[in-house]
């Protein structure tokens, strides 16, 4: 069986974002296993326009949507909701996410970044992804990582194992269905 192509998209652009440590996080935990090839995506390297018109860098994005199996995605919540980086890279991709299953980690202060998450469910249902049930959601995000970038919380760690778990099994099944079937969207 070939490795999983999972792409973990850092969601924040903002300049000081804690974004790539907690990607870096899911990152180390995701590239022990070993079923899973780990794939980088972070927004800002792809300056997407607030358009659907085709660019050089939504016609990049759009090769890398394509190419992945799954997804994590890292946001945090910006005003009790999904960051506008995050949305436009929703919006700029259509049939590339389709079928595909996508994981949750989510971050911020007392909230953790869950009505994010919330949102992302149903942006992602419409966009016919697979959401699996299990999410991380780091509560004061920044006190949660080491000047090394280890993690001090031993529930989220076991709640990122179950959702890798969840993305490995649906992965799996959706890469058997598309070897009998386009998906019929």
């Amino acid at each position: 069986m070939q490795p999983i192509q999972l792409a973990i998209v850092v969601g924040s652009v903002r300049a000081g974002r804690v974004g790539p440590t907690v990607a870096a996080w899911v990152r180390g935990v995701a590239a022990e296993r070993t079923a899973v090839e780990v794939v980088d995506v972070d927004l800002a390297d792809f300056e997407l326009p607030n358009s659907l018109v085709p660019c050089e860098a939504s016609e990049r994005f759009t090769r890398t949507v394509g190419g992945a199996d799954a997804f994590v995605f890292v946001t945090p919540e910006y005003n009790h909701g999904v960051p506008g980086a995050l949305k436009t890279a929703l919006d700029t991709v259509k049939y590339e996410w389709r079928g595909k299953p996508v994981g949750f980690v989510s971050y911020g202060g007392l909230g953790g970044g869950i009505r994010a998450t919330e949102q992302l469910r149903q942006i992602t249902a419409e966009l016919h992804m697979v959401s699996v049930r299990d999410a991380v959601s780091l509560h004061r995000v920044r006190k949660r990582f080491d000047e090394s970038g280890r993690i001090d919380d031993a529930a989220a760690v076991d709640a990122l194992g179950r959702l890798l778990d969840q993305l490995e099994w649906w992965a799996d099944a959706v890469a058997g269905a598309r070897g009998r079937a386009d998906y019929p969207g």
